[in-house]
């Protein structure tokens, strides 16, 4: 059985602060027009499988078991990697913080009807439970304690985006947990990803196909651009992806999205540390409530250990 500890904690945890980083640079980038969404997706990974690509390459041997799972790489490469990132840019294009930060703290309710729905695991009580903690914990951070705030919220295209991206993200967590025959279990870790950037720089390319057909791409390359994107292509691509497969094998999917609500949290701290803010008494009421959700929807499997 999945159990929650120390080491699969940190996996969680650094996954989730560098995607603060993501959601940081991915709005710098992206609204003050650098370089369009789905470019900044379809560059990044492309970097990402340049630079992992010395210590991934023989997955691409003709021996290599890639080729013999290639469907269920297509829909990992789709699910975490092309639709996941290029939809998170598209929604922030148009759509507010407060608005894609509080749809992308749904994902433990995406993570249990899924898990439901398509996997034959139902939901216990306690987990649903720890989801409603856990987005109360979410909205104190977004609405800096005023939850009246969530009154004026206004609906935009951007916020479809960042749902349909939480869906596909649950799903893809799903699917690391479901390997079936493949035995990508047993790769070394460097191959296992370099399978699914490749197949979601199949999917980032083809997307980013229509962008420019519509005539809507665009990069204006520069030092801090540059450098951002590095930014992305290495933490919040490679680590990131590394520690959330690692985290959600150790945890399982269901407990492993609520450590998501964190991103906000560490969004909110690090905006505050660039704009030389200390952090405020709601950060604290915030971070106790998201880890008593993660305590309370992992409390179960605790008092099953033998």
């Amino acid at each position: 059985m999945p159990q929650l500890n120390l080491a699969t904690t940190i996996y969680l945890l650094t996954a989730t602060a560098l995607w603060a980083g993501n959601a940081i640079a991915g709005r710098v980038l992206v609204a003050s027009g650098a370089v369009s969404p789905i470019t900044l997706s379809t560059v990044r990974w492309g970097l990402a499988a340049l630079l992992l690509l010395p210590l991934g390459w023989r997955v691409f041997t003709p021996s290599s078991a890639l080729w013999r799972n290639k469907k269920r790489f297509l829909l990992l490469g789709l699910f975490g990697v092309g639709s996941y990132n290029a939809l998170l840019y598209l929604a922030l294009e148009t759509s507010t913080a407060i608005n894609v930060t509080l749809i992308g703290a749904s994902m433990p309710i995406w993570m249990l009807f899924i898990g439901a729905v398509f996997y034959q695991t139902k939901p216990r009580l306690l987990q649903a439970v720890g989801a409603v903690i856990s987005l109360i914990g979410v909205a104190i951070v977004l609405t800096r304690g005023d939850l009246s705030t969530l009154l004026s919220m206004q609906i935009v295209l951007g916020d479809f985006f960042i749902m349909l991206a939480t869906i596909t993200w649950a799903w893809y967590s799903w699917m690391l947990t479901k390997p079936g025959s493949s035995n990508e279990r047993q790769w070394p870790w460097a191959q296992f990803l370099m399978a699914q950037i490749f197949a979601g720089l199949l999917w980032s390319g083809f997307f980013n196909g229509f962008e420019i057909a519509a005539g809507q791409a665009y990069l204006d390359l520069n030092f801090w651009t540059a450098s951002l994107i590095l930014f992305v292509a290495i933490g919040p691509s490679l680590i990131s992806y590394r520690c959330w497969g690692l985290g959600v094998n150790g945890a399982g999917p269901t407990v492993a999205a609520f450590f998501a609500n964190f991103i906000p949290l560490f969004t909110a701290i690090l905006s505050a540390a660039i704009l030389g803010e200390p952090p405020q008494l709601f950060h604290g009421l915030a971070f106790a409530l998201i880890v008593t959700g993660i305590w309370v929807s992992s409390s179960q499997g605790r008092s099953n250990k033998p």
